[in-house]
C-alpha cells in the first residue's frame, strides 16, 4: 500500500530477475550502450577498473567499467552520465579504490559527472544500488558496480575468469538484481535525481521524451504488464527530510500475509523487528514454513566477530519459537572450495506464490532505519504472475541444490512442503547445509547488544562521545589530534620540498628507500620493531611516531602487522605494570584523572576501550597503566585495543605509503590533496576539542 509499506506503486511493461553477475553485467552493457540522454549510477561501492565481461575473445582487451562509460559518451554526444557513490567510512578503505576523483579520471570528461555522497547521519551509509538509463529501464537490487562481483550460476570453485582487476582470484559470488521497464523505471530515476541533488546541491538533466526501447533483445522477461512497489529506507537529513521506514513495514506486512511458505535469501540476519515477526509466525499452530538461505559466515574478521554473533543470538530466539519444526536456516555449500565459501550477497524474499521482493536491504537493523535502501516488490495480480514467483524461487533453490527448477517444483508438489522438498534434494556435493548456531562463549559474552553495533536509528554523535569519553580529561585528545595533524602537514611540506627544491638532490627518495631496504632485510628487524614499541611504551614515547617509522621502513602489510603487534605488546606490558603497582601508584604518576578514566573503562569493557583508542582521552601509556590498575579484564583490554587502534594504524600506514609514492612520482595534485586532508583533519580535531571544552563545566555522569 503506497504511503504505508512502499513509496509508490508503478506499472512496469516488463521485469526480469537477473541472477548472478554474468547476467547482470551483460544486461548493463546492452542497456547502457543504447542510452541517449542520461544514465544514473547510485551505489554503496564503485570500482572503475572492474571488468564487465569475463569471457573476452583472444586478443580482445578487457572491458572495464570506466572505459565502457567513456566509449558510449564518445559515441552518444547528447548523453550525460551521473555516478554517485557513498563517501565511505575509513573502515572500508582497504576495500575501495584509492582517491577515485584524482586517480581514476572520473571528472576528465565534461559529461561524466562523479560525486561522493556524504549526506547522511553519523554512522549511516548510502546502501541503495540503482542504475537508470533514460528513465526508461532501471535496475535495483543487491549488486554494486564494483570488483569481485562477477560470477555465473555454476559458481565453480576454480573459474579462471573469476579474477579481480589485479588478476587475483576470488571466491564464488551470488547476488540478484531486478530489471524493470516503464513507469517503474521512471520512478527509480526520480529517486536517483533526488539523491544527486541532496549530495551535490545541483539538479541533473530532466528526463527526456521516451525513445526506442532499451530492453535487451535476447533477454526474456519474467513478468509482463505488472505493478511494482518501490519501498525505501531513508534516515532523513537534518530538518529537510523525514525518516522513511517503508522497507521495515513491507517486511512485517509480507511476513504476516504468508500462508504456506516464506523463502528468504539474505547476506545478514540480525534485525530485531523481522526476527520478532518471524518468531510470532513460528509460534502459531498452523503458520507458514520459513526457509532462510544465508552466508555460512561473514566475509571479514570484524563482521565474523560482530554480525555473526548477533545472527547467532537471533537464530537462537527463532529456534526457541519454532515449536512445530517449520524453520530451516541453510547456507550454500560448493565442492572444491576448501576453507572458503560462497559469498551470498542477495536480498530476496518470496511469500507463497503471491509476493516477491528484491532489493538492497539486508535483514539487519540498520537496513530498517539507518541506511538508505531501495527494494522492488511484486504482488501477483494474475495466475501467470504467481507462476513466475514460484518459478523464481524454484530457480534459486535449484541453483543452490545443484539440480533443476523442474525437480524442485516436482518435489514441492509431491510433498506439499518446501522444507521436505529441500531435504529430499539436498545431500550431493553441491547442496544446502544447516547453519551451525555456535559461537565462542567468550565472544558472545564480550560483545554488546546489537543496538550498539547494528543500530536501527541514526546515532547522536554528541551523545556517543559523551557516553564514552570523560569531559574533564579530554582536552588531551584534542591536543594529541592536533599534534598528529600537524605532523601529517609537516610530512606533506617535507614531501613538497624534496620534490620541488634542491633538497631533492641531497636527500632523495631512492636514498631513503635504500636505507629502509637495509633495515627491512635484517632478519631481526621484526624483533627490533617489537622491542622499540615495548620500550617506547615504558617511557611514554608517542606510539604514533613508532607506527609512522614502521610504515617508512616496511611494506604496508608487514608494517601494519608489526605496528599492531608492537602496540599490543606495549599495551600488555604497561597494563601489567599498572596491575602490579596498583591504583595509588598510578594516581601519583598521572594525577587525579585516573578515577574518571577508570570508571569509563570499567563501564562497558571492550566497547569503551575501543572508543577510547579511537578518540583517546589520555596518552597511550597512561590508558594502559590505568586499565591495569583498575583490574579491567585483560582480554577486554587487549581486544578493545586491537579494534580501536586497528583503523588508525591502517590509515597511517596507507597514508605514509601513498605519500612516499607521491614523493617519488611527479604528482603535485596528490601532494596538495594530502596537505588539504591533513588540514581538514586538524580542523576537525580542533572543533572536537572546542566542543569538549564547552562540556567541561558539566558534571561527569559516570
Amino acid at each position: 500500500m503506497a504511503g504505508r509499506n512502499c513509496w509508490r506503486i508503478e506499472s512496469a511493461d516488463r521485469a526480469a530477475l537477473l541472477v548472478d553477475g554474468d547476467a547482470y553485467f551483460r544486461a548493463i552493457l546492452d542497456v547502457l550502450a543504447k542510452a541517449r540522454h542520461s544514465i544514473f549510477i547510485v551505489g554503496w561501492d564503485l570500482f572503475s577498473r572492474f571488468r564487465l565481461v569475463h569471457d573476452e575473445q583472444p586478443g580482445q582487451p578487457p572491458v572495464t567499467f570506466i572505459e565502457f562509460l567513456k566509449d558510449i559518451l564518445a559515441r552518444q554526444r547528447t548523453l550525460h552520465v551521473y555516478v554517485l557513490s557513498w563517501d565511505y567510512s575509513m573502515l572500508f578503505a582497504l576495500e575501495r579504490e584509492w582517491l577515485p576523483e584524482l586517480r581514476l579520471g572520473w571528472n576528465n570528461h565534461n559529461r561524466l559527472h562523479f560525486s561522493l555522497d556524504d549526506s547522511h547521519p553519523f554512522g549511516a551509509s548510502h546502501h541503495q544500488k540503482i542504475v537508470v538509463a533514460d528513465d526508461a529501464v532501471a535496475f535495483a537490487g543487491g549488486f554494486d558496480l564494483t570488483q569481485r562481483r562477477w560470477d555465473t550460476p555454476d559458481h565453480l570453485a576454480l573459474d579462471p575468469r573469476r579474477i579481480d582487476p589485479d588478476g587475483k582470484p576470488y571466491p564464488p559470488f551470488h547476488d540478484i538484481q531486478m530489471m524493470v521497464e516503464g513507469n517503474a523505471a521512471h520512478a527509480l530515476g526520480r529517486i536517483a535525481r533526488a539523491r544527486w541533488r541532496r549530495a551535490t546541491g545541483h539538479d541533473a538533466r530532466r528526463p527526456a521524451v521516451a525513445g526506442p526501447s532499451l530492453w535487451p533483445e535476447k533477454l526474456k522477461p519474467d513478468f509482463a504488464g505488472i505493478r511494482i512497489g518501490i519501498a525505501r529506507t531513508d534516515p532523513g537529513s537534518g530538518d529537510t527530510n523525514e525518516a522513511v521506514t517503508e522497507v521495515r513495514q513491507l517486511f512485517l506486512d509480507s511476513i504476516a500475509m504468508a500462508r504456506r511458505f516464506i523463502y528468504i535469501e539474505t547476506q545478514y540476519l540480525t534485525s530485531h523487528a523481522v526476527g520478532r515477526a518471524l518468531a510470532s509466525r513460528l509460534r502459531e499452530d498452523h503458520g507458514p514454513e520459513i526457509v532462510i538461505v544465508t552466508a555460512k559466515r561473514s566475509g571479514g574478521w570484524l563482521e565474523q566477530g560482530t554480525m555473526d554473533v548477533i545472527r547467532s543470538r537471533l537464530l537462537g530466539e527463532l529456534k526457541t519459537a519454532d515449536r512445530h519444526g517449520r524453520l530451516r536456516v541453510y547456507y550454500p555449500d560448493l565442492p572444491g572450495l576448501g576453507d572458503e565459501c560462497l559469498t551470498l550477497h542477495s536480498k530476496l524474499m518470496t511469500v507463497d506464490d503471491v509476493f516477491l521482493r528484491v532489493g538492497s536491504a539486508n535483514l539487519t537493523n540498520r537496513s530498517m532505519g539507518l541506511d538508505t535502501e531501495c527494494d522492488l516488490a511484486i504482488e501477483a495480480g494474475h495466475p501467470e504472475d504467481g507462476l513466475a514467483i514460484e518459478g523464481a524461487r524454484n530457480r534459486l533453490l535449484a541453483e543452490h541444490l545443484g539440480t533443476t527448477p523442474s525437480h524442485v517444483d516436482q518435489a514441492i508438489r509431491e510433498s506439499g512442503s518446501l522444507i521436505a522438498a529441500i531435504e529430499v534434494l539436498r545431500g550431493t556435493d553441491r547442496t544446502l547445509r544447516d547453519v551451525e548456531n555456535t559461537i565462542p562463549e567468550f565472544l558472545d559474552r564480550q560483545l554488546p547488544e546489537s543496538a550498539m553495533l547494528d543500530p536501527e536509528r541514526p546515532i547522536d554523535a554528541e551523545k556517543f562521545i559523551q557516553d564514552f569519553l570523560s569531559t574533564t580529561v579530554p582536552p588531551v585528545a584534542g591536543r594529541r589530534g592536533l599534534r598528529f595533524a600537524l605532523l601529517l602537514i609537516l610530512f606533506s611540506v617535507l614531501a613538497a620540498l624534496w620534490r620541488f627544491t634542491p633538497l631533492r638532490e641531497s636527500l632523495d627518495i631512492e636514498s631513503l628507500e635504500s636505507w629502509a631496504g637495509i633495515l627491512r632485510n635484517e632478519p631481526l628487524a621484526p624483533l627490533a620493531v617489537l622491542t622499540a614499541f615495548a620500550v617506547g611504551g615504558l617511557v611514554s614515547f608517542p606510539v604514533t611516531l613508532l607506527v609512522i617509522a614502521s610504515a617508512l621502513i616496511f611494506a604496508p602489510l608487514p608494517a601494519i602487522v608489526y605496528s599492531l603487534a608492537g602496540s599490543l605488546l606495549s599495551a600488555a606490558l604497561t597494563y601489567g605494570i599498572g596491575l602490579y603497582a596498583g591504583k595509588n601508584f598510578v594516581r601519583g604518576l598521572v594525577g587525579s584523572g585516573v578515577n574518571r578514566i577508570s570508571r569509563r573503562l570499567a563501564r562497558r569493557g571492550v566497547l569503551t576501550v575501543t572508543a577510547i583508542r579511537l578518540v583517546p582521552v589520555a596518552p597511550f601509556t597512561v590508558i594502559n597503566l590505568i586499565a591495569g590498575a583498575s583490574h579491567i579484564r585483560f582480554w577486554d583490554f587487549i581486544l578493545g585495543t586491537l579494534l580501536g587502534m586497528g583503523p588508525g594504524v591502517i590509515l597511517i600506514t596507507l597514508f605514509i605509503d601513498r605519500l612516499v609514492n607521491a614523493i617519488g612520482q611527479p604528482n603535485p595534485a596528490l601532494l596538495i590533496l594530502v596537505a588539504v586532508a591533513a588540514l581538514i583533519f586538524a580542523a576537525s580535531m580542533w572543533r572536537l576539542k572546542r566542543w569538549i571544552d564547552k562540556k567541561k563545566t558539566r558534571p561527569d555522569r559516570a
